[in-house]
């Protein structure tokens, strides 16, 4: 027997998310995933007429080829695994983790040469702008202890989460698309934090289940060198296999001048990592309904009610660009809701969340009771 929950993610993933067509091909990397769902992704793809390709892959073997590895190797397989990219229209991601720090003890060097092989030349490059992409996380047990749950009550949670109502989120979210389509001057303040900054120019795109799930933001980016000011985040986040908490940014004409954190000295090593480190790729808000508490799992934590996450690193290629480039992504978590010590994000001078809640009413319906 398939558990129902599998088909139904499925359902999603091929008919919502990548809505996969008849003679398309699409990619299915899967990292430490049940079999069964991966074989439940296979026949969802053919029952609908695409020709599934799948990437089985293993962390502990991912960490042992990056550990004892070599650039021509990681270019190498770069080669084959863009070979598959460039050759199918969709891709689905579905990571699993048994251990959420199986990498934290590979060199700084090896991290580097996979973010500027196989990371960049396959997925920066082909995957992200010429295919329809969706990544997810899967429910190990490992991500319930992140959570603080238990293992049964977590995958209640994940796949209420994943399979909820994303048509409903994507109209819901339209006025916030245009609010920051049209925005120049940014000012967030809360706890710790005053910063301010211009998105003017550079597009807004909603994120609706469509490219990740769990899904629940609307992100552009900040003109490059317009922010100033500090940001101290208090949401606990994962990097390189490393946790970070209490990360404190001071920006000064959009350049993180100092930063600190409860590992200051790998903090500044990623941020040094190149030119663009230093600088922001993304600035988001997020909204999904079901998610309330961080769980060092940034597709869930950057989607977050009542948060926003300020990205030190790359911006993504298209119309949410600022021209940012690094192999850096780090998508940093901010909580405004009260529990987490409130604040304000406001829009040319207008007030448009308040502690979590968006107050005004073109954005209410964003709010967590009306999207539920």
């Amino acid at each position: 027997m398939v558990d129902p929950r599998y088909t139904k993610l499925a359902d999603v993933l091929i008919n919502y998310s990548t809505e996969l067509k008849a003679g398309e091909k699409i990619l299915v990397e899967a990292i430490d995933i049940p079999t069964e769902m991966t074989l439940e992704l296979v026949r969802v793809a053919r029952e609908v007429g695409g020709d599934p390709l799948v990437l089985l892959k293993n962390n502990r073997i991912n960490r042992a080829l990056m550990l004892h590895g070599s650039s021509a190797q990681m270019n190498l397989m770069a080669d084959v695994e863009e070979l598959q990219m460039k050759n199918v229209q969709a891709y689905i991601g579905m990571r699993g983790n048994h251990n959420i720090a199986e990498l934290s003890d590979v060199p700084d060097e090896m991290h580097k040469i996979f973010q500027d092989t196989i990371w960049q030349r396959v997925h920066i490059n082909v995957r992200v702008p010429k295919t329809r992409w969706v990544v997810l996380r899967w429910p190990h047990p490992s991500m319930a202890q992140q959570a603080g749950m238990s293992t049964d009550r977590f995958e209640e949670f994940y796949f209420d989460v994943c399979t909820m109502d994303y048509a409903k989120m994507s109209k819901a979210m339209q006025p916030l698309v245009k609010r920051m389509d049209e925005a120049d001057k940014v000012r967030i303040k809360g706890a710790g934090t005053d910063l301010t900054f211009s998105i003017k120019g550079i597009r807004a795109e909603g994120c609706d289940g469509k490219l990740n799930i769990p899904d629940g933001e609307v992100f552009t980016a900040p003109v490059r060198d317009s922010v100033n000011g500090t940001l101290q985040y208090n949401a606990r986040t994962l990097y390189q296999g490393v946790v970070h908490d209490n990360i404190r940014l001071e920006f000064s004409e959009g350049k993180i001048v100092n930063a600190a954190s409860s590992n200051t000295t790998h903090l500044n090593k990623v941020l040094d990592t190149d030119e663009g480190a230093r600088y922001i790729g993304e600035f988001a808000i997020g909204f999904n309904p079901y998610m309330d508490q961080p769980m060092l799992d940034i597709l869930f934590d950057e989607k977050i009610r009542g948060s926003f996450h300020f990205t030190p690193g790359g911006a993504y290629e298209g119309p949410a660009d600022n021209g940012n480039r690094s192999t850096v992504h780090w998508d940093m978590v901010c909580m405004q809701d009260a529990e987490h010590g409130g604040g304000e994000i406001y829009f040319d001078g207008e007030l448009i969340r308040k502690d979590g809640l968006f107050v005004t009413e073109d954005l209410k319906p964003l709010n967590p009771d009306n999207l539920r």
